[in-house]
């Protein structure tokens, strides 16, 4: 199975992006971090018959992925202007509807930011897969990405999420089978 993990915050300190980090650590045969996404242009629809090659990039990634990871902070009780107009990018994008996608939070307080997220994406028909989509608590936990590889309970919880997913898009195509198991290194020794 292919992951593509999109952090919406273009803070180099974000904990959002910090924990996306640490999922590519324990599996990263299977998910791609995207990195441009303070490239993307604004949306603007009179652009749709001449794409930008920024905006063809980050949505031939979204075609190959079978799922999508969103890891988003909460601004003014909303999401960032930098996931939203990605999402703004995909609206009238086909192969982004019926994608598998978790909504990951780092922080319990972000509640307002994950709903709006959640109702964004399932207007644009999106799968939003309930049981992939968690809180994981990071905010002021003081932990970097070593930190949260060394955290039993943060490794669990990952692991449960991209189990989630991989049975989430099982279902969604029955003939296919994902290609790999969910992944169990990287387990805390202690």
């Amino acid at each position: 199975m292919k992951i593509l993990a999109i952090s919406g915050s273009l803070r180099a300190a974000s904990i959002n992006s910090a924990l996306l980090r640490t999922i590519v650590r324990l599996a990263p045969d299977e998910i791609e971090l995207f990195q441009g996404l303070g490239e993307l242009p604004l949306f603007n629809p009179d652009r749709e018959s001449n794409i930008p090659a920024t905006v063809n990039d980050f949505r031939r990634l979204v075609a190959a992925a079978d799922a999508i990871l969103i890891a988003s902070p909460e601004y003014a009780h909303g999401v960032t202007g930098s996931i939203k107009n990605a999402l703004d990018w995909l609206v009238s994008y086909e192969p982004f509807a019926y994608k598998a996608v978790a909504v990951l939070n780092a922080s319990s307080r972000a509640q307002h930011a994950d709903a709006a997220l959640r109702e964004i994406l399932k207007t644009m028909a999106a799968n939003v897969v309930e049981s992939a989509s968690v809180t994981i608590p990071l905010l002021g936990a003081g932990l970097d990405e070593n930190g949260m590889v060394q955290t039993l309970s943060i490794v669990e919880a990952i692991r449960k999420m991209l189990s989630s997913l991989h049975e989430a898009v099982a279902v969604q195509r029955p003939s296919q089978s994902p290609s790999f198991p969910v992944p169990t290194q990287c387990l805390p020794t202690s």
